[in-house]
């Protein structure tokens, strides 16, 4: 996205001596992060917050957001200390840009690189745009190295003579300036976007809830279902246990899948999606031939996830559409539908908000665990039509998936041009490439 088109560019350039870097303001000057930074490490402050370094927002405060699984150590004594103004690189993730200039003032794992920043030379949040910029991305993934992608390294003695362009300090901090205001009004819009892609998803389910317990037909008559957490239903539907719609209650292997590279796909909790399977980050696992028979899955199996520390998550299924492809793990229930319901229109009955709660009110806890059970399972009540409205039903399932993923798929675009944008406006302003 060229925003030379919208920003005038400087009156002339300069050669920076660096193809990945190309020209630069010729009133800029070119400096190595060596001269405006110094190497640190002090340490034993243990009583400082711990602070960590995320590839999309930089130095934050580590308890600030949930989704850090790295444990602190118990002693964090040898944690290097961090003041606000410092540079901190997490050196195994360089490559994806998880370094950042701190806010805070806090101490970080060992294993990071920690800078003093001579604020004088380099306006820190200029700094911090500047080494976070896509170009600078790519120089950090040629130097990093390793056997694999999520163990690679990058050393300081390489980091250190890296090129920066430089304006004098009020140009620097009239760009961060106006990059912090510019990029807080695009994350507003990305964040529009995003909590309308949450209503989609949200009126999607509505819909479909709403047809699976309540039918197609908004002028049948409806009685009371008997079921608490069903309410009504069109009074010529029956109610049925899950056990009389679906049987071969199983649970799958509790071999360990985390150390095969190859084998066969073993499903997992993450696999297991609202009503089907997201198949990212698959598992491996080998096992006898007699043990692959009995955990292969088979089209129309349904997995259901009976354990987790997320109350949430328990209930969650998927269909099985690839015979013979997949295993499953112990923390999953197959079920197989009968002849008597569509398998489709079982699925997404079990997906349907009334059943996830009661699967999930009928989940017992266990050392912080909610356990599901195959009795509590399969004593789940559902709605149960004639086969030709179940029929009907997936039908309009599937038409609903087709004009939602359409219009998800068009907010999906523009959040990703908006970000596009961003990381655009940031590598042209901080490198030179337009005149602010």
């Amino acid at each position: 996205m060229d925003q030379s088109v919208v920003f005038p560019r400087h009156e002339s350039y300069q050669d920076s001596d660096s193809d990945w870097l190309g020209e630069v303001p010729s009133d800029w000057s070119v400096e190595s992060i060596r001269a405006v930074t110094q190497l640190k490490s002090k340490k034993n402050q243990p009583d400082l917050q711990v602070l960590s370094v995320y590839r999309d927002y930089g130095v934050i405060l580590k308890n600030s957001r949930d989704d850090n699984h790295n444990a602190t150590s118990l002693d964090t004594s040898g944690y290097k200390v961090v003041n606000e103004g410092d540079l901190v690189v997490n050196k195994m993730k360089a490559w994806q840009g998880s370094m950042g200039v701190s806010e805070h003032n806090g101490i970080v794992s060992p294993a990071y690189i920690t800078c003093r920043v001579d604020a004088e030379r380099a306006f820190p949040k200029f700094l911090h745009y500047l080494l976070r910029s896509q170009p600078y991305i790519g120089v950090y993934n040629a130097l990093s190295y390793g056997v694999r992608v999520g163990q690679w390294d990058m050393h300081y003695e390489d980091f250190k003579h890296i090129p920066l362009p430089l304006p004098d300090r009020d140009q620097q901090q009239r760009i961060a300036n106006f990059l912090d205001q510019k990029t807080a009004e695009i994350d507003e819009a990305i964040a529009k976007k995003q909590r309308l892609i949450e209503l989609l998803k949200e009126q999607k389910s509505i819909l479909i809830n709403q047809a699976v317990t309540k039918g197609l037909n908004p002028d049948a008559p409806m009685r009371d279902s008997g079921v608490e957490w069903i309410g009504e239903m069109p009074e010529h539907w029956e109610i049925k246990k899950l056990k009389y719609v679906a049987g071969g209650f199983m649970y799958g292997t509790s071999v360990d899948c985390n150390t095969e590279s190859t084998g066969i796909p073993v499903l997992r909790i993450p696999n297991i999606s609202k009503g089907h399977l997201t198949l990212d980050d698959l598992k491996f696992a080998k096992l006898s031939k007699r043990e692959e028979e009995k955990y292969l899955l088979q089209d129309n199996d349904i997995l259901i996830v009976r354990t987790n520390g997320n109350p949430q998550l328990v209930g969650r299924c998927a269909l099985i559409r690839e015979a013979g492809r997949f295993m499953f793990a112990s923390y999953l229930i197959k079920v197989t539908p009968q002849n008597n319901i569509v398998p489709q229109f079982l699925v997404a009955t079990m997906a349907s908000a009334s059943v996830q709660d009661y699967l999930t009110h009928s989940a017992r806890t266990s050392a912080g665990n909610y356990n599901l059970n195959t009795q509590s399972l399969g004593d789940a009540y559902l709605t149960y039509p004639p086969i030709e409205e179940q029929e009907q039903m997936v039908a309009y399932e599937q038409s609903l998936h087709i004009k939602f993923g359409d219009i998800l798929s068009a907010v999906e675009k523009d959040i990703s041009l908006l970000a596009e944008l961003k990381a655009c406006l940031i590598s042209y302003a901080v490198t030179g490439k337009i005149k602010l």
